[in-house]
This record gives structure tokens, C-alpha cells and sequence, in this order.
């Protein structure tokens, strides 16, 4: 038998005390989250002579205890594990539940499939009323202990696999490094962009000005901004972002795609591809921190063409990449597991927390 809840009748809505922006610094012995960086790392700090003060004379979260989003990204939440540390009032909220009723584990896989009703016009809230207004299946707590249990099977396992994914990662970058810091020999030339490849300026496209359709347009990441119907670069295809924050970014496509405010390098015969792509992966910081220009920066053409490549024997070249591209599939392997496990985890908690 399951009884529905509101989580008003769980628990008191707490909220710390609000601190003003005189009261921070971006340096300091507490971190202080907003909305904007919360669930990640802090950029303003408070003095712990104020977290000391405030932490004993209003609330503050037990270790545990779910703190959620009340603005922004509506409902995402984060455990708060007992570090000190201070959050942004009215944005961020937690339940001071009595954990005799609904437990904190409970709570936090329960957030993620809670059905938010908020207020506002183009920035949602949820207000305390809609908080406590918001209904919970409440099972027996030997229930919820084995519910928990199980998705908790599922977090331990993607978290696994994230871990595995990140020291993955980094053993490639060092390893692709490595392989480039000492590529050079007898039997290397190096020779500027321009000599090797021609670069293709994409124009800048809007969402709006475009047709909806299946060809990913290709902006500043690995991600498409959007899809479009038709595209300005087919096959394999290696990417440079032109500006703003993520100028600089090095990406590789196999597919037909629009290249947008970015950079297509079309190589010629004396260079692999997929070479040039890992080596231009390897100095893509350098790439970023080229960019000039006052409001949003822009890597510049001329700079990219007078950047140096090395350039072995052809057979050279595809032994590197043939070596890279196994750790890359290894990644992407891994990656998969990682889309398909976080998939079966979605399915089971809705499954599991559905009391129909």
C-alpha cells in the first residue's frame, strides 16, 4: 500500500540566509554557490567568520539532505555531503524531512522524476507553495530501502563508467602529446597550415533563417547547434570554432554537416587527415588562446595558416593515427556502455517510482 504525500506535510522547506554580493569575494575560505554554479564548481567565496555565524543562527542543510534548484534548471538536485559551504537563498532549497517517513535517498531519486508545477514568465521559479504542494509516492521505508537499493546498483555503475571514461581520456591525451613532443626526426619536414591544407571560412547561419532537417550545424563544439537541411562540407571533415568562449575548439566529423562561423581544413595528399586533426587536437588550447577582439573574440585565419605541422612519411602518419584511433575507440566503447546503462537506469527509476 503506497500513500500520497504532499511534500509539505514531509518536512519544513529551508533556504539559507541570504548573503549580499558585498558579503563575497572570488577568493575566500567558503564557497558560495548561486544558481549558476550550482552542482559545480563555486566562483564566489564568503569569509568564515559570516559561514560560522549564519551556519549557527539559521538553517543550513544536514549532511545528506537534498538541496534542489528552485530557478533555472527546475529541480536539479545535489546531496549535500557535509563540506562547508554556503548556498544562494530562495534559489536553492532543501526538505528538512523526517527520514522516519520518506528517506533522503528516497527523496533525491524521487526529485528527478517529480513533476514541477512553477511560476514566472521567461525565468520559471518554484516557489515554496509549489514545493509543498508537489505530491510523493510514499511507500513503507523497507520499500523504499529496496528501491533505493537498486537504483543505487545503476548510480555506482554509470559513476564507474564515467571514471573509467575520464582516466581513458586523459591516457590518450598524454599518450597523442607524447606522441607529438618527439614526432620529430630525419625524416619529418614541418610545414605551415598553408602549405598543407586550404581552410574554408563557413558563413554564419541562423535557426531561424533556416530549414529544419537531418545535417548538424557545426558552431563551437562537438555538438550540433542545430539541424538544418542541407550542408557545406561532406564526408570527414575537420572543424575549428571561429569565436566566442569555445573559439579555438578542434572537432572531427564523418558525416555531412553545415559548418557555421567556424573553419573547414581541407587537406591536401601530403597529410592523413585524421593526423592532421590529432595534432591540431593536441594544440587546440594554444588555437584558444589566439583569439582577439574586443566583445566576442574570433581566431583569426591568418594566425591558423602560419601554424607549423609536422610531417612524417605518409606511413608514419597512418602508424600514429592507427594507434590514436584504437584509444578513441576504446572511449567511444565505453561511451556507449556508459548511453546505454544510463538509459536502462532511467527506465527502472521511472518504473520504480511510478505507483499507479
Amino acid at each position: 500500500m503506497v500513500e500520497w504525500k504532499k511534500l509539505g506535510e514531509i518536512g519544513e522547506i529551508c533556504m539559507c540566509k541570504r548573503i549580499m554580493k558585498d558579503q563575497t569575494s572570488d577568493n575566500g575560505d567558503i564557497p558560495f554557490y548561486k544558481i549558476g554554479t550550482f552542482g559545480k564548481k563555486a566562483d564566489a567565496y564568503i569569509s568564515r567568520n559570516l559561514f560560522e555565524n549564519y551556519k549557527t543562527n539559521f538553517s543550513y542543510p544536514k549532511k545528506g539532505e537534498i538541496l534542489i534548484s528552485a530557478a533555472g534548471t527546475i529541480g536539479r538536485s545535489v546531496v549535500f555531503d557535509g563540506e562547508d559551504a554556503y548556498y544562494q537563498d530562495s534559489n536553492i532549497v532543501w526538505i528538512a524531512n523526517d527520514e522516519k517517513t520518506v528517506t533522503n535517498r528516497f527523496l533525491f531519486y524521487f526529485y528527478q522524476i517529480a513533476e514541477w508545477k512553477t511560476d514566472g514568465g521567461t525565468i520559471k521559479r518554484l516557489y515554496n507553495y509549489n514545493l509543498k504542494n508537489t505530491k510523493i509516492p510514499v511507500p513503507s521505508l523497507e520499500e523504499q530501502k529496496r528501491v533505493v537499493g537498486i537504483l543505487d546498483t545503476f548510480t555506482d555503475s554509470i559513476e564507474n563508467l564515467k571514471q573509467q571514461i575520464a582516466q581513458r581520456r586523459k591516457q590518450f591525451e598524454f599518450y597523442r602529446d607524447c606522441i607529438f613532443k618527439h614526432v620529430d626526426s630525419k625524416e619529418t619536414t614541418w610545414k605551415k597550415l598553408s602549405e598543407i591544407a586550404v581552410i574554408f571560412k563557413g558563413p554564419y547561419i541562423t535557426k531561424k533563417g533556416s530549414k529544419e532537417g537531418n545535417v548538424p550545424v557545426v558552431m563551437g563544439g562537438q555538438k550540433a547547434a542545430y539541424y538544418i537541411d542541407n550542408n557545406n562540407s561532406e564526408g570527414e571533415s575537420i572543424v575549428i570554432s571561429r569565436s566566442g568562449i569555445n573559439a579555438g575548439f578542434v572537432s572531427f566529423w564523418n558525416q555531412p554537416i553545415f559548418v557555421s562561423d567556424g573553419y573547414r581544413i581541407d587537406n591536401k595528399d601530403i597529410i592523413v587527415k585524421k593526423f592532421l586533426f590529432h595534432f591540431l587536437k593536441s594544440i587546440e588550447g594554444i588555437i584558444n588562446s589566439s583569439k582577439k577582439g574586443a566583445g566576442v573574440p574570433h581566431v583569426q585565419s591568418n594566425y591558423l595558416l602560419n601554424i607549423l605541422i609536422p610531417l612524417p612519411p605518409l606511413s608514419e602518419q597512418q602508424r600514429i593515427v592507427s594507434i590514436l584511433d584504437t584509444f578513441e575507440a576504446s572511449i567511444s566503447n565505453l561511451e556507449a556502455q556508459l548511453a546505454q546503462r544510463q538509459k536502462q537506469y532511467e527506465y527502472y527509476r521511472n518504473q520504480l517510482l511510478t505507483f499507479e
